[in-house]
């Protein structure tokens, strides 16, 4: 398991994110509980995990290692 913290221009979120069966899976900290995104790239499961965000999802992700987020990361 990988823990991140993104952060953006007045906060930041934690993420824990896993791979499960060739899927990825990402768990973001909200302010009313986590949040939990799935998709076939760490990209994906993050921004999914992060929904609770709108508007500052972009930044948030512009904060994550690059080779995190390439298309070709696998777990």
């Amino acid at each position: 398991m990988q823990t991140l913290r993104l952060s953006c221009s007045w906060f930041w979120v934690d993420i824990r994110l896993n791979t499960l069966n060739g899927r990825w899976v990402a768990s973001a900290d909200l302010p009313d509980g986590p949040s939990v995104g799935v998709g076939s790239t760490p990209r994906e499961a993050i921004t999914e995990s992060l929904e609770g965000f709108e508007g500052v999802i972009d930044e948030l992700l512009a904060s994550a290692p690059d080779e995190l987020l390439e298309p070709s990361a696998i777990g």
